[in-house]
């Protein structure tokens, strides 16, 4: 065999072996390549024969072991074929990246690019484009766009610019005229020379302007809008050495915010002095104290009701026809605030006499939040004021005038020394009940201190009756009447805004026809005017607090009213040992019926769960049984031991007897009260979790809860009885305290008691506070979509007010020839260290009368930084200010001008507050 035979056999035997294996020769590449091309081939063919889905799968497989730069050339092959670069823009970039590159086309470009495709039709006609180009031009939208609608801002731009009555200059000198004779060359080119270094030297000096603004205030005040605050105002300056320190924004903050609240106008209220502004035109009506006409004839009586009273609403409905009633908010109120609703509700009348009905204690009376008056603040010049004007809205004691006290005032020696000081301030009579009854608000049913009319203070105000069934029952109306405020308070809202217009309408449109009701739009105003005087409508108002300036006493210390309170108090000295007997066996006989009430817990509840465990047939677990009803069975044993001690001590009770050393060894064990209020919590949250997770036990709650045995109460409402003992406890101990002379062994161990009570006293009600702030800040969150974080320590909700956000369409014209545009609604949040800016939509259900709002989060302030601004009222516009932050302005407008009184009044104290901390 030769040589060439040997060599052809051998590569036959090379290509035999690998055409049909995975391994592809290297050093042959003649066989390399049609190994190469034969596999090609035949995976083509498979790729042919394969489904979708296969082939799919396949080039996923593929892609997924390609490296950077496979993956690269085969994006280059795609882009050569498929020529991406030339596809439209809007059909590949996110949605909201075309419209913002259609935004900075014109109407006219907008219109043209329309009618490019159908892509970019849809894109340049949403609203979001077309909105701000009405709005910047002043033209708003007379309705509000459904969800679904299409365009409506671009056909609402249209339809405007067709009703302009505009001419383009070729058209307008054809129809009108020139004025200006045909100028030659060179007189054009010295004209336009003239305008350019006119234009320069406006813009140096523009830029000197914007740098002196610069090195003298903060940046975000260097602009146009808000440096109008300073232009006819003081501006604050501060010395070059202060300047140079690090705190140099700070101080400058602080001193603009106050340049700020000072700038504003100012105007007299009840006072007699300058408070913070309001734009009303109408005076603060003087306090008539010599008013000697025969016609002045005080016959008036007036009364004010909180709304911290529980199921308040009850207590206005037993109010007696003739009785002036003004309810007013708690929670935000100012002293001065509450002297203009009552001036208002009078007018230029005195009352014969005057009711306030609201809550306290023995020591205080619990009129606003923050000022609770008692003996040490009583003389504070902000409280003394507001008693000696509201005295002068109460006619004489000589014709009979009085003040009546609705808290139990004269069960302690404290709340007669209260009345006391208040006779001798306004130099009007004074009375309160004298609070031995106890129980919830039975005390305004009982003996009234320094009474000399002849029908009790109740009778005067109130149908007894009804206030007796209030008395009785207001703990399950309040829980009633909690749910109905948040349903209708919508409703009433509305309809207390719109009865008058639609009275009026209906009026007019029943005898005049459509031109003349256009041409009397003052005689609309007018019995708008006169319905809201007769209708006596007093709405409830919040209001942050105020510190008005000191004034003095208006009466020396020689007023016959102190001889009468002496004179009643030499009274109760010389009956003390009735007085303390009585005292003693009101405290017995509450203690049975608290300690009655905890039984019922016990056998009702407890005896029958502990039976079934025993049994084998448990409803609840040991361990549940221990966490619910352990602490209460403890207060149950401890208070238990306390009623039998008194019933021992008052079987052979007399004047010498002592009653404060059992309420000292009570006192010392109160570390079981303190379980049971720390675990509280937990006890209501472990009955919800086995009602709802346990239905035996749900079963047994159905059958033992509300029952005639349970006194028609649940096993939580029987747990709250508690944390209401203690208030009773306080009450009775200064009234054994009021009765025990002073050399009474008694005497010492009674005012450590009270000590003992007020302590655990405040811890309860700290408590209690705590979870009111905790849960009211929890709901404003949850109702404000994208609200902050609110739960803070220390921060509690003031007021909320309802505004209309303005747009100024010229801001280069006159405060009084300034046009606005309403944009938007508002919602101010404020809070005692900042404030919460929320657009609130509103929107109703159909066929219902009740709307719904709805609230987005804009922005919080803090207050310090907090720039307030006065607009005065102008024809085109009322009840306005401007709000400015370092990053926002706000122009505002209140519905009501009495609306803008109360707010500015909370924000500027509010800020105040905020700036001396």
């Amino acid at each position: 065999m030769s040589a060439g035979d040997s060599s052809r056999k051998t590569l036959e035997m090379e290509s035999f072996h690998t055409r049909f294996s995975a391994w592809t020769p290297c050093s042959n590449k003649a066989l390399n390549r049609q190994l190469f091309q034969e596999r090609v081939a035949l995976i083509s063919h498979w790729f042919d024969l394969w489904t979708t889905k296969q082939r799919q799968e396949f080039l996923f497989t593929i892609l997924l072991r390609c490296t950077k730069s496979q993956l690269r050339f085969v994006h280059d092959q795609f882009s050569e074929r498929m020529k991406v670069s030339k596809v439209d823009f809007s059909t590949v970039l996110p949605r909201f990246i075309s419209l913002y590159i259609f935004s900075f086309l014109s109407p006219k470009d907008l219109c043209a690019a329309a009618q490019v495709s159908w892509p970019w039709k849809f894109l340049t006609e949403q609203d979001c484009i077309w909105m701000p180009k009405c709005i910047k031009l002043g033209w708003f939208l007379p309705y509000t766009p459904t969800d679904h609608e299409y365009g409506a801002w671009k056909h609402h731009y249209i339809a405007c610019v067709c009703n302009l009555d505009w001419l383009t200059p070729r058209e307008a000198a054809a129809v009108y005229g020139t004025l200006n004779e045909p100028k030659t060359d060179d007189e054009e080119l010295q004209e336009r020379h003239r305008e350019k270094c006119l234009r320069k030297i406006i813009l140096g000096e523009i830029a000197l302007r914007k740098k002196e603004l610069f090195r003298a205030r903060p940046p975000w005040v260097s602009g146009t809008r808000c440096s109008r605050l300073f232009k006819s105002r003081c501006q604050p300056r501060l010395p070059q050495t202060v300047r140079d320190r690090v705190g140099l924004h700070e101080a400058l903050e602080k001193q603009l915010v106050l340049a700020s609240l000072e700038a504003l106008p100012k105007r007299s209220h009840v006072f007699g002095r300058h408070s913070y502004p309001s734009l009303s035109k109408k005076n603060w009506r003087g306090v008539l104290k010599n008013d000697d006409s025969p016609s002045h004839a005080f016959q008036t009586h007036f009364i004010l009701i909180s709304s911290r009273i529980p199921a308040h609403e009850m207590v206005v409905d037993s109010v007696k026809a003739g009785v002036i009633s003004v309810v007013y908010e708690h929670s935000g109120m100012t002293l001065e605030s509450l002297l203009y609703l009552t001036d208002k509700a009078l007018g230029r009348q005195k009352a014969q006499s005057m009711g306030i009905f609201t809550d306290g204690d023995s020591r205080e009376i619990n009129l606003l939040q923050g000022y609770k008056i008692g003996i040490k603040n009583l003389l504070r010049p902000d409280v003394r004021d507001f008693w000696e004007k509201l005295g002068s809205f109460v006619a004489p004691k000589e014709e009979g005038g009085h003040v009546d006290l609705f808290v139990p005032l004269g069960a302690s020696e404290a709340g007669i020394e209260v009345l006391s000081q208040l006779s001798q301030l306004t130099g009007t009579l004074f009375t309160a009940p004298a609070g031995i009854a106890t129980g919830s608000y039975q005390h305004i049913l009982s003996d009234w201190l320094g009474q000399q009319q002849e029908r009790a203070p109740p009778s005067i105000y109130f149908s007894e009756s009804k206030l007796q069934m209030w008395s009785s029952l207001m703990d399950f109306l309040e829980d009633t009447l909690i749910s109905v405020r948040k349903q209708f308070r919508p409703l009433f809202k509305e309809l207390q805004k719109n009865a008058s217009g639609r009275i009026i309408g209906q009026f007019m449109s029943d005898t005049m026809s459509v031109t003349n009701i256009l041409n009397n739009q003052e005689i609309a105003q007018a019995l708008a005017d006169g319905l809201e005087a007769l209708s006596k409508e007093n709405p409830e108002r919040n209001v942050l607090e105020d510190n008005p300036q000191d004034t003095k006493p208006s009466l020396g210390k020689n007023d016959p009213n102190v001889e009468v309170l002496v004179q009643l108090e030499r009274k109760l000295q010389m009956d003390w040992a009735a007085k303390r007997t009585r005292v003693a066996g009101e405290l017995l006989q509450s203690e049975r019926k608290y300690v009655q009430m905890l039984e019922i817990v016990r056998d009702v509840y407890v005896a029958p769960l502990r039976a079934a465990l025993s049994s084998n047939r448990a409803i609840l677990s040991a361990a549940n049984l221990q966490i619910i009803f352990s602490d209460i069975l403890q207060v149950l044993s401890l208070n238990r031991q306390f009623l039998d001690n008194l019933r021992d001590r008052l079987q052979e009770w007399g004047p010498a007897h002592c009653v404060g050393e059992i309420f000292l060894k009570f006192g010392s064990q109160l570390n079981t009260y303190t379980n049971f209020f720390n675990n509280y919590p937990v006890v209501l949250k472990t009955i919800e979790k086995c009602r709802e997770m346990v239905p035996a036990f749900r079963a047994f709650l159905k059958r033992h809860d509300k029952t005639i045995v349970t006194k028609m109460l649940s096993l939580p409402e029987l747990l709250l009885y508690p944390s209401r003992r203690f208030d009773e406890y306080v009450h009775l101990l200064y009234a054994l305290r009021l009765h025990t002379p002073a050399e009474h062994a008694d005497r010492g161990d009674l005012t450590t008691a009270i000590d003992q009570m007020k302590t655990y006293k405040g811890y309860i009600d700290q408590m209690k506070q705590n979870i009111n702030m905790k849960d009211q800040l929890s709901d404003i969150q949850r109702i404000i979509w994208g609200c902050p974080i609110l739960s803070e320590v220390n921060r509690y909700l003031i007021r909320v007010q309802d505004v209309a956000q303005l747009h100024c369409c010229d801001e280069e014209i006159s405060f009084y020839l300034r046009l606005y545009e309403h944009t938007r609604d508002l919602s101010l949040f404020l809070f005692n260290d900042a404030l919460l800016v929320a657009s609130r939509s509103t929107s109703h259900t159909p066929f219902e009368w009740t709307s719904k709002s709805t609230y987005q989060f804009i922005a919080s302030v803090a207050l310090h930084r907090l720039l307030v601004e006065d607009i005065p009222d102008s024809k085109y516009i009322k009840n306005a200010f401007i709000l400015q932050d370092p990053k926002h302005e706000w122009i505002c407008a209140t519905e009501a001008e009495d609306d803008k009184f109360l707010w500015l009044s909370v924000l500027l104290n509010a800020i105040k507050s905020t700036m001396e901390k």
